[in-house]
């Protein structure tokens, strides 16, 4: 250990906490999210390498490898390698090939598990609350879609920087093992499954307007497809657009023929 002790205090945290957010507005096909995310560690680099230029510039290089994950947990990732950062500037016989070992064995996992809570699960509950207000001419629609991507974004940011500083490689290595990694992406999905399920029902109207008379009574034939399976028109509807996509037909496309074939129906009196 060296008799001067470096560590990094309250000021470089705000700092890589302001700066991930920032993190894919550099995005590019070769690295992704390199650039800022190197951008975001500097703070911290600066305060461990200043007065050694040779490690300034092989830390400069580990940050601009290959880098893909969520925007909104890579702070988790950012406190990690701030915290082995600071080890390699204390210690001389510290390992500094690690530093990208471990971000790079992190990344996936963390990605996976990032995408499916706010990619996956979240992103998709705030559109199907705005939607529900929006619809109504509410401007709390927008506001709630806002609010319920953006404040569990920014806590997490928050959160995941201290707890990946203070516990440095262990805590994402112990949620893997204990299994809590796979239950969360799991409850994660059927969430999500559950919300886009509920978003087919209530926000997708399509009916046939078409009557039956028995016995002099005349009975509209949606309400015998409600009695066997209340929106179940609803439901053949997403499943042909969700297979239309599969399809890669671009999703502009599927709208401008939704509206023509909508037209066309409706003219006609067909549904």
């Amino acid at each position: 250990m060296s008799s001067k002790v470096k560590k990094i205090t309250e000021k470089e945290l705000k700092q890589v906490f302001l700066r991930s957010c920032t993190l894919d507005s550099g995005w590019n096909y070769e690295r992704q999210q390199h650039i800022n995310y190197c951008f975001t560690m500097i703070p911290v680099l600066k305060k461990l390498y200043s007065d050694d230029p040779e490690k300034m510039k092989r830390a400069l290089h580990r940050h601009l490898e290959f880098m893909a994950c969520t925007p909104h947990i890579v702070t988790l990732l950012a406190g990690i390698t701030a915290a082995m950062e600071e080890e390699n500037a204390n210690n001389p016989d510290f390992d500094e090939q690690s530093i990208s070992a471990v971000k790079t064995s992190l990344m996936g996992p963390m990605a996976g598990f990032g995408d499916s809570i706010f990619w996956g699960s979240l992103l998709t509950i705030a559109v199907g609350v705005g939607t529900s207000f929006a619809s109504q001419g509410s401007i709390i629609g927008p506001i709630l879609f806002f609010l319920t991507i953006n404040v569990p974004g920014f806590l997490s940011r928050y959160y995941g920087l201290k707890i990946g500083y203070n516990s440095g490689t262990t805590f994402f290595a112990n949620m893997e093992k204990s299994g809590m990694i796979n239950k969360l992406s799991k409850a994660a999905t059927i969430l999500g499954l559950l919300v886009v399920g509920s978003m087919a029902a209530s926000q997708i109207s399509v009916s046939i307007p078409w009557v039956i008379e028995i016995n002099g009574i005349v009975t509209p034939i949606q309400e015998y497809i409600d009695w066997i399976m209340p929106c179940f028109l609803p439901a053949c509807t997403f499943v042909l657009m969700y297979w239309l996509l599969g399809k890669k037909i671009k999703t502009t496309t599927l709208l401008l023929w939704t509206f023509v074939t909508c037209l066309i129906l409706s003219y006609f009196q067909i549904l």
